[in-house]
C-alpha cells in the first residue's frame, strides 16, 4: 500500500510540471492569439478608417459626377432644342436655296440678256466716244461763250440788286397807296350811291320825258292800230313807211316820221342838257330770206331802213347826236307764228328813247 502511495505522489509529483508546461504554452498561445487579435484589430481599423475615406471620396465623386449628370442632361435638352431649330432652320435655308436657285436661273437669263444690251451698248458708246470727240471742239468754244456769260450773269446780278430795292420802294410806295385806297374807298362808295341815287332820278327823269314824248307823239299820228306803243318802244309797222323790200321812205312815211321829228324836237327842249339821251331807231324784218343786189340779207334791209328814218329825222332839225340806227333782221320777231299776219307784225320800225 505504501508502496503504491508512493508511486501515486511520484506520479503526482511528476504530473504537475507537465501540467504547468502546457498551461504556459496555452498562455503563451493565449497572449500570441491576443496580440495577432490586437495586430489585427489594428489593421483593420486602418483599413477601415482608408475605407471610410475612400469611401466618402467615392461619394463626394459621385456627387459631382451626378451633378455632371444633372448637367449634361439639361446640356442635352439644350442641344435637342437646337437640334430642332437647326433641323427647321436647314428646312427653310433648303427652301431658300431653291428659290435662290430659280433666282439663279432667272438671273442667269437676265444676265444672258444683259449681255446683249452690254453689247449693243458699248456699240453705243463708241459712238458716243466719235460724237464726244467731235463734241469736244464745241466744247471748248461753249467754254469760251461761259466766260461771256459769266460776265454777263455779273452783271444781271447787279442789275438785279438794284431792280429789287426799286421793288422794295415800289412795295413801300403800293402800301401807302393801299392805304390811301382804303381812304379813299370808303368815299367811292359814298360818290357811287350818289351816283346811283343821281342816276334814278335821271332814268326817272328820262321815264318822265318819254311817257309825254309818246303821249303827244299818239296825239299827233293818231289812233292808228298800224302805229302802236309796247312797252317802252314806239312801233310803226313798215308798210306804213316803205314799200315791199325797200329801205326808201314813201310819203305817207315821210309825214308820220314829220310828226314824230316836230314832237321829239319840242319835247327835247325841256330836257336837260345833261341828261344823256337818244333815239334809237330799231329795223326789223319777217323771216322771208331776201335776196337783191341791193339788199343780200334781211340784215341789210333792217339796217337801211333804220338809217333811212335816221337820216330824215336828221334832215327835220333832229341833232344828229341824239340819233342812232340798229338792225335786227329777222332776229327779234314779235309773233313766232308762221303766217301772214305773224309776217306783218314782225315788219316794223321801232323807236326807243334811251340813255347812251
Amino acid at each position: 500500500m505504501a508502496l503504491s502511495r508512493r508511486r501515486n505522489d511520484h506520479q503526482s509529483a511528476g504530473a504537475w510540471p507537465g501540467y504547468v508546461d502546457v498551461l504556459s504554452t496555452l498562455l503563451m498561445v493565449v497572449v500570441f492569439v491576443l496580440a495577432v487579435f490586437i495586430l489585427v484589430q489594428f489593421f483593420l481599423a486602418n483599413a477601415i478608417s482608408g475605407r471610410d475615406k475612400a469611401i466618402d471620396a467615392l461619394r463626394s465623386e459621385l456627387a459631382g459626377l451626378v451633378e455632371q449628370l444633372s448637367l449634361e442632361k439639361s446640356s442635352n435638352a439644350k442641344l435637342q432644342l437646337d437640334l430642332s431649330n437647326l433641323q427647321a432652320t436647314l428646312s427653310s435655308v433648303n427652301a431658300e436655296r431653291d428659290q435662290l436657285a430659280a433666282v439663279l436661273a432667272e438671273s442667269q437669263a437676265r444676265a444672258d440678256e444683259t449681255e446683249k444690251n452690254l453689247a449693243q451698248q458699248q456699240q453705243i458708246i463708241v459712238d458716243l466716244q466719235g460724237k464726244l470727240v467731235s463734241s469736244s471742239s464745241q466744247l471748248d468754244q461753249e467754254k469760251r461763250l461761259t466766260a461771256e456769260a459769266r460776265s454777263q450773269i455779273d452783271l444781271l446780278n447787279r442789275q438785279l440788286a438794284a431792280l429789287r430795292e426799286q421793288m422794295a420802294q415800289i412795295e413801300r410806295i403800293l402800301k401807302e397807296s393801299e392805304d390811301k385806297d382804303k381812304a379813299n374807298q370808303a368815299q367811292i362808295s359814298d360818290l357811287g350811291k350818289r351816283l346811283n341815287a343821281a342816276l334814278a332820278r335821271k332814268v326817272d327823269e328820262l321815264v318822265n320825258y318819254r311817257s309825254e314824248f309818246f303821249g303827244r307823239l299818239r296825239q299827233a299820228l293818231g289812233n292808228r292800230r298800224d302805229i302802236q306803243i309796247v312797252g317802252d318802244r314806239f312801233v310803226f309797222q313798215s308798210e306804213v313807211l316803205f314799200d315791199s323790200a325797200s329801205a326808201e321812205l314813201k310819203p305817207e312815211g315821210r309825214e308820220q316820221i314829220a310828226k314824230l321829228a316836230k314832237t321829239l324836237i319840242e319835247i327835247s327842249s325841256k330836257i336837260p342838257s345833261d341828261l344823256p339821251w337818244v333815239l334809237r331807231v330799231d329795223g326789223h324784218t319777217d323771216k322771208l330770206p331776201i335776196s337783191t343786189p341791193q339788199f343780200p340779207s334781211n340784215w341789210e334791209l333792217s339796217s337801211a331802213r333804220a338809217i333811212s328814218v335816221v337820216k330824215f329825222l336828221a334832215s327835220q332839225g333832229v341833232p344828229v347826236e341824239r340819233l342812232a340806227a340798229t338792225g335786227f333782221g329777222e332776229f327779234q320777231p314779235l309773233d313766232a307764228r308762221d303766217d301772214q299776219i305773224a309776217y306783218r307784225r314782225n315788219r316794223r320800225i321801232e323807236l326807243k328813247l334811251t340813255e347812251r
